[in-house]
């Protein structure tokens, strides 16, 4: 009997064992990774659309070509002033250049494109790339975001010296990079913007709770020199452009975002001149009327 129970134990383990191997290799196979997600699918703000300039700040400057020798406010260095001096206003319509409507493309810059009363086309080129189209200048802007760093904050996460321009010449537009910026949030004990662990900046709300809405920011670099006014008021090709997109409403119900512009240039700018203009969406295309800057040499 004690011989039987043994074998009968024996059998009985062996079984077992048997069983567990046979689930260990039934389990189901894992699942496929998702696929990660784009800057399209993760967007904070909806940029898409037909958007308007309301230039309800330094009129004078952006509807009309100021006059000779006007860069007023503008940091400028002493050769950067000499560079604004040599402007030619035969070029640009003799007498009635201030009005004329003749506009120098170096004037549709990145570091300007945005304030220049225009119409902008913005979609989605690609789910990483949105496109930004003026109908006045003819410009196109590309703003690209790195599948890997969809979210930051600048600086610190898009950091200028670590952008990777991809080569190629410089250009009135350059090479823009962005990330998708959440509201703040306070991690005690610092403040903070976005994932947690990284310090500064001013919290509204306590880590893990998500405010509405957020921002686009930008970076641009990789620049042809271009101006700063339509009067010939220079920036360097050595210019970084900071930008930040928000969208709102207003009571009445009407679309608009803002963008404010930050410009470092170490060649013509004593400071980082600071900028912002203010976009309202319309319903469609029907106003999208293309108008061609001047291509004036020098």
């Amino acid at each position: 009997m004690k011989l039987l129970r043994f074998v009968l134990g024996a059998a009985a383990l062996v079984g077992a064992l048997a069983l567990a191997q046979g689930g260990a290799t039934a389990q189901a196979p894992a699942q496929p990774q998702a696929p990660p997600q784009t800057a399209q699918e993760t967007a904070l703000v909806d940029l898409t659309g037909y958007w308007v300039s309301v230039v309800n700040q330094d009129w004078r400057v952006r509807m009309m070509t100021p006059p000779k020798g006007d860069y007023d406010r503008v940091p400028l260095t002493a050769t950067a002033r000499e560079i604004a001096d040599q402007f030619d206003p035969a070029l640009y319509g003799g007498d009635s250049y201030q009005t004329s409507g003749i506009v120098d493309c170096r004037a549709y810059g990145a570091a300007n494109v945005m304030r220049m009363p225009t119409r902008l086309r913005i979609a989605w080129d690609s789910p990483n790339v949105l496109r930004i189209e003026t109908d006045w200048g003819e410009q196109t802007r590309l703003i690209n975001f790195d599948p890997d760093r969809l979210y930051g904050d600048i600086p610190g996460d898009l950091l200028m010296d670590e952008i990777a321009v991809g080569g190629g010449a410089p250009s009135l537009q350059g090479y823009s990079a962005a990330v998708w910026e959440r509201p703040y949030q306070l991690n005690s004990p610092v403040w903070q913007r976005g994932p947690a662990g990284r310090g500064g900046g001013l919290g509204t709300e306590r880590l893990g709770e998500r405010q509405p809405g957020g921002s686009m920011a930008v970076v641009t670099t990789n620049l042809a020199s271009g101006w700063l006014r339509r009067n010939g008021v220079p920036y360097s090709s050595r210019t970084q452009v900071l930008e930040h997109y928000r969208t709102f409403e207003d009571p009445t119900g009407a679309e608009w975002f803002n963008v404010t512009i930050q410009i470092i240039d170490p060649d013509y700018l004593t400071r980082p001149f600071n900028l912002t203009a203010d976009f309202r969406k319309e319903p469609d295309g029907s106003n999208w009327a293309p108008h061609p800057c001047a291509q004036v040499a020098g």
